[in-house]
């Protein structure tokens, strides 16, 4: 679903992306770690069609982000970590504008809408500006948009910011419902113990440059010393890259 080909961003002469080469299958929850400032954002900017890479190739569902830009956006659902939502427009409102954005059949966005909410629980909060609303209900707004197309592939910078523990089972668990109902979804978080929590494959960026990347488990038996996903992690990033340029990989 997701395949990556030495993927390479600068910005002048500072390289935040180095010949990253990956793939996502189908069904797969991949957590993205890494530093601030590592290359995840870029990253995912670059997936995503809002960045253009300076080198290297992605494809999404088969189809290349730069050659079939419009395409691929039908395709996928992206969920930034500080979204835009539109203050004057009630939360039902927000919802219809998203669904005219993806030419959605008005005959379904009603009950789409009404089951999103329910879904998500700010059915009572329908008729309300979204200025008027909290940060959590509009991140379950934001969700419940997101989802409104059915996207095959979804991408997500800091899935939990600002979200109760309720909303957060929530959000866990229908992430989870999506990959098994063959959704790939490809997400960033610094909370550690999410990614332990509900990640199919973890791979972690440390300077531009892809230098893990396997299932928790595979990644624990390379790095015998660690207890947890914390300890790979501070042993990874607290050093510098290895000279040999050699990728930690579980498979």
């Amino acid at each position: 679903m997701i395949e990556i080909s030495h993927l390479t961003r600068m910005f002048g002469s500072f390289e935040a992306v180095h010949d990253m080469s990956l793939s996502i299958p189908a069904g797969e929850l991949f957590c993205f770690l890494g530093p601030n400032g590592a290359g995840k954002t870029t990253t995912i900017k670059m997936l995503t069609g809002l960045l253009r890479p300076t080198s290297g190739s992605a494809r999404i569902c088969g189809l290349d982000i730069q050659e079939n830009p419009v395409e691929v956006k039908k395709k996928i659902g992206y969920i930034p970590d500080m979204p835009f939502l539109y203050e004057r427009l009630t939360a039902t409102e927000f919802f219809r504008f998203t669904a005219d954005l993806y030419d959605i059949n008005s005959d379904i966005i009603e009950s789409r809408c009404e089951e999103s909410f329910k879904l998500f629980g700010i059915y009572d909060y329908r008729n309300m500006l979204v200025k008027e609303l909290s940060h959590g209900i509009r991140q379950r707004l934001i969700y419940s948009a997101t989802f409104l197309h059915q996207p095959e592939v979804l991408f997500i910078d800091e899935p939990l910011v600002g979200l109760d523990p309720y909303s957060i089972r929530l959000i866990k668990d229908l992430l989870k419902e999506k990959t098994r109902s063959g959704m790939s979804i490809f997400l960033t978080t610094h909370i550690l113990a999410v990614a332990e929590d509900i990640a199919d494959r973890i791979g972690i960026i440390f300077q531009g440059h892809l230098i893990a990347v396997g299932t928790l488990k595979e990644l624990l038996a390379i790095n015998g010393s660690c207890r947890n996903l914390e300890d790979i992690f501070l042993r990874l990033t607290g050093g510098n890259m290895p000279s040999d340029g050699t990728i930690n990989k579980g498979i």
